[in-house]
This record gives C-alpha cells, structure tokens and sequence, in this order.
C-alpha cells in the first residue's frame, strides 16, 4: 500500500484541465459543455456551477453560483455508494458497487440538465486510482449517464480540501495543518503562514488553486511545507480489520495502525512544540462533521452549528468514549450519527484520534466542507467571479 507525498516543501502539479470527450452527433449532455471555450467568451456572474465527487463511500455533487467571495448552493445531492466494497480484497470495483454509484450519477445528470449547468468538474478518487477495472467503471458511467468522470490524483485531491478550508482560517494562525479523512484515503497538508499578513492569510489559502509552485511577487504567499496521502480512510481501514471481534481491541488496532503510516509525514522537526500558539487543524470529512454533531447533542443535523465549529480534543475524546461505550448495537440506534455513518463511525474516530495524538493541540476547527467545495473555489476563482473581499 503505497502512500503518496511530497519532498518537503516541493510544488503541487499544477492542474490539468480535462479533455472533453467527444460525443455522439447531435448529442451534446449538457454537462460537458463546461470550459469557456466551448461556452460564450467571458463568464456571467449569473452562471451555475457544479461540482461531483464521487468518492470510495460516497457520491456528492453541489450546484452553486458565485455570490460576493462565497457560494450560494442552487441544488445539492449526497448518498452513499460504497463504490470501493471489496476493493481492498480484490482490486477491482464490484458490479454491485458500480450499479449504486450509476444509480446516484443518474440523479445527478437530472439535477443537472434541470438546472442547465454548464460549468462542472466530475472527479473521482481513492477507489477509481485503485481499482484495475476503473477504466471500465469510467466508460459505463458515460454510456449510462452521459458524466464524463475524471480520475484526480492525490495530490489534486490534496489541494481541494486545503481551498475549501479557506474561509474557516483564522488571522492569527501561523501553521496550518488541514486533514481531510475520505472514504478511501487520508490528505494531509502542513501550511506555514507566518510570513503573510494576518489579514491576508484566508485569501493565501484560496489562491493555492492556482497550484502550491505559484509564486508571484504581487501576493504574499502561502509555503506547503508538506504534504502526503495516505491510502487508507474510513472505508479501507474498517474492511482491513474487519475480522477482529472485539470492539475495542478492533478500535485500538486501526488507531495505532494509521499513527504508523504518519512517520513520513514530518514537516518540522519540532512539530510537536510548534502545535499550540498560532496552530491550527482543520478536520474536513464526514468523521469530523458527526463528532462534532455527537458533541452538540444534535438529533437533527444542522450545517450552521456544525461548520466552524471549534472542539478541545478533551471534547473529542469525550465523544470517542461515548461511541465505544455505546457498542456496534447502541451506535446503530444513535440518532446523531446516522444510518449511513454507523459502520463507518469507528474507523473514522481511530483516524481523528491518532492525528490528535501525533500533533497535539487544544482545538480542532470543523470544516462541513470538502472537495465539492474546492472545486467550486477553484473553478470561480480561476473565472473571476468571485469577488476579492473578506470570507
């Protein structure tokens, strides 16, 4: 199981726009009309956009407009697939597994049409790099759906979540570290601010979507000093210790066996004693978003209360303790944590608290946001429709 990562301080690639496939005569789905060269010359500030990421577990799409410097959400969708069930064991996506995520691509391409979107990036990830039957997967969806699915590598994927994090920056912090914990696998990027203006700092982050080498002389800029992606996430590292019996014993085994896959992941040697003043973690994935939920008491989710939020790790391991006291059985019929994440919830904890043990910190910002966010950023940001004010 290979991990993916940067030398140090080394750039991001910057990213590639996609090809667009061509299609039947007389046959143009709408979301493949999405670069302004195939569209009019100029974006309108009135344009949708769309973003879908279809991930191990999940597949999740929004549709926005550019509203000041934030987005305004038209339409979004969200269900859960379980795309790479059986992966690990296999290597290849199941038929059943790619049936369910057709069937949510299908709904997505209505919404679309609805709404006549045509500025849109499909991404897929973790289980699509993985899976030798990929290829595969990719042409069924466009003969199925008429989505042309691009498959994004780690290191794009990386900086998506760094730039949806962008407004949940504060202006005093100097070292950033932004964890997003997917179905698949583990991003991890380690920012140093310190030589950007406090003010400047939330607008540093958004402009790492021109790629983590841009540097210019007119801005002041962000350092990634490093970065990796680690293969494993909630959805791989549950069916990797899915024969251990034991509730706790199987949650002590996958906490301690992701802390080993952090040892390449060092971006200050002092990291430790750097982890207090003017550090911050930003958590971004579903894990992260249910804690945080749990904490709250929250029996009905609520995106307000739950974006933004910031948790003491005695807060958070409060919450972990409750879900092993609970038991595969309690946290089924726990209302806060949801049918869908259940079976997830533990392995995601395992991951959450080996990341709080390797940087400790007083607190951890939760980001309700991810890499449908970034993409959004990224394709307004890279248009110009975004107005250049605070967050």
């Amino acid at each position: 199981m290979s991990r993916k990562r940067s030398g140090g301080d080394g750039p991001f690639p910057r990213p590639v726009a996609p090809v667009t496939p061509k299609s039947e005569p007389g046959v143009v789905p709408p979301v493949e009309r999405r670069s302004a060269a195939t569209k009019k010359p100029g974006p309108d500030p009135d344009d949708l956009y769309a973003a879908l990421d279809l991930g191990t577990n999940s597949c999740r799409m929004l549709i926005a407009q550019p509203k000041g410097s934030q987005l305004h959400v038209v339409d979004s969708f969200s269900k859960s697939v379980q795309l790479g069930q059986g992966l690990e064991a296999s290597g290849r996506l199941g038929r059943a597994s790619m049936a369910r995520a057709v069937g949510a691509l299908k709904i997505c391409q209505k919404k679309l049409s609805k709404h006549r979107v045509e500025r849109a990036r499909l991404i897929a990830t973790e289980a699509c790099r993985r899976a030798t039957n990929a290829s595969e997967f990719i042409a069924l969806v466009k003969r199925e759906t008429s989505l042309q699915l691009e498959i994004i590598e780690p290191e794009e994927e990386a900086r998506l979540a760094v730039v949806s994090c962008a407004p949940l920056v504060s202006t005093r912090t100097e070292q950033l570290l932004v964890v997003d914990i997917g179905g698949g696998s583990t991003e991890l990027v380690w920012i140093d601010l310190s030589r950007v203006p406090k003010l400047e700092r939330p607008k540093a982050i958004m402009r790492l979507h021109h790629g983590f080498d841009n540097a210019d002389d007119v801005f002041p800029r962000a350092k990634v000093v490093d970065w990796i992606s680690i293969p494993l996430g909630v959805a791989t590292l549950k069916d990797m210790y899915d024969d251990v019996a034991d509730d706790g014993a199987r949650f002590a085994l996958m906490s301690w066996y992701f802390e080993e896959q952090l040892a390449e992941f060092s971006p200050y040697d002092d990291a430790a004693e750097q982890a207090r003043e003017g550090f911050q973690i930003i958590g971004t994935s579903g894990t992260v978003t249910t804690v945080a939920a749990s904490h709250l008491g929250l029996r009905r989710y609520d995106r307000n209360k739950v974006d933004g939020l910031r948790m003491t790790s005695d807060q958070i391991d409060t919450v972990i303790n409750g879900y092993l006291a609970l038991g595969p059985e309690g946290r089924r019929r726990d209302p806060r944590i949801g049918r869908d994440r259940q079976t997830l919830i533990m392995s995601g904890a395992a991951i959450l608290q080996a990341l709080l043990r390797a940087w400790p910190t007083d607190r951890l910002s939760v980001a309700d946001r991810g890499l449908r966010e970034g993409l959004l950023y990224a394709q307004m940001s890279r248009d110009g429709v975004l107005e250049d004010g605070p967050y």
